[in-house]
């Protein structure tokens, strides 16, 4: 059954389908672009088949109610039409990762891109959409129409190519560009919030002897595995970089000093238990010397000071002897 006949409110006093009205609303429902249409009141009033095959749901379920955002996501929440139909269009700046308004004259129209979860679907799908009021002779506001595209391939193939210029290649961890983007990030974040930001330099001791002893393949399994055992340490929002050559560098989101130190301790731990032959080492099996730094962000300081303080602090543990961590002032 055609799903816009399950709408009376809608099709009273419509004319019959050879009319130009009802051509119009049998055309968007064939429409190949999925699209919904709301009522003044937020009610479904069109939900076309390319709809239903994009979410799953299918449009007896939601004609005539607003339920539509749970064919998006698992917690209700507007959908962009929700927010035309409503005037909360300044909203869409905290709900959508990609958004802008439409093009001149038409202020009300919005265009963005969101993941949505489609608990109907197998998996997010990363949709863009565009949503217009539909005024009537008066200008007064009777229905708001969102189309949707699913941008999912397109998305995942951006990610990967980020994912590309953001890794390093040998390590699989991030590399410096990363770092350096990472930093200044989290130190605004830190700003924001008043939390302390800690970093970690990591630093493969006697490495150098460590490839003339077993050549450079050998040297690039020794950073693949170290590498490996920094990362087993880590939460979800910290990150481990690879700062250059046998460097490391961790950056730990709201951590205090004395908690970077248990982190740099855990990884100095973890890389001694690898036990990987050094011969050119005084402990004859690879060790990582370890500084940290902590700061609380402010707009007297920059993330470079944070860096030079974890640098220093990581040249003490060297001239300490390696295989040990060095906090600032110690």
């Amino acid at each position: 059954m055609n799903s816009l006949l399950k709408v009376p409110h809608l099709m009273e006093d419509a004319p019959s389908p050879g009319q130009p009205q009802g051509f119009a609303l049998k055309l968007m429902e064939l429409l190949v672009i999925p699209t919904f249409v709301l009522d003044a009141q937020g009610r479904v009033i069109i939900w076309n088949r390319a709809c239903e095959r994009l979410t799953g749901v299918p449009a007896v379920e939601l004609l005539g109610t607003s339920g539509h955002w749970c064919a998006f996501y698992a917690q209700q929440r507007p959908t962009l039409a929700d927010l035309v139909l409503t005037g909360r269009t300044g909203e869409i700046l905290d709900l959508y990762d990609g958004q802008a308004r439409g093009p001149a004259g038409t202020r009300d129209n919005l265009c963005a891109e969101n993941w949505c979860e489609m608990p109907r679907t197998s998996g997010r799908r990363y949709l863009a959409a565009d949503a217009s009021p539909i005024h009537d002779s008066d200008g007064k506001l009777v229905a708001v129409v969102e189309t949707l595209r699913d941008l999912t391939e397109e998305k995942q193939a951006q990610i990967a190519l980020e994912q590309l210029a953001t890794r390093d290649g040998l390590t699989g961890l991030a590399n410096r560009r990363c770092f350096d983007h990472t930093l200044l990030a989290e130190w605004q974040r830190a700003l924001r919030q008043a939390q302390p930001l800690s970093l970690l330099m990591v630093d493969v001791d006697n490495f150098k002897q460590y490839n003339d002893a077993y050549g450079h393949v050998g040297g690039d399994d020794c950073l693949k595995r170290i590498a490996g055992a920094v990362a087993s340490e880590m939460r979800a929002n910290d990150l481990v970089a690879r700062y250059g050559g046998e460097e490391f560098a961790v950056i730990l989101p709201n951590q205090s000093l004395n908690g970077a130190a248990i982190v740099a301790e855990r990884i100095r731990c973890r890389v001694e238990a690898l036990r990987l032959p050094n011969s050119g080492a005084a402990q004859h099996f690879v060790t990582v010397s370890i500084g940290a730094a902590t700061a609380i962000a402010s707009h007297e300081h920059m993330p470079a000071q944070l860096v030079a303080t974890a640098d220093a602090a990581l040249y003490r543990a060297k001239h300490m002897g390696r295989n040990r961590i060095s906090l600032p002032g110690a």
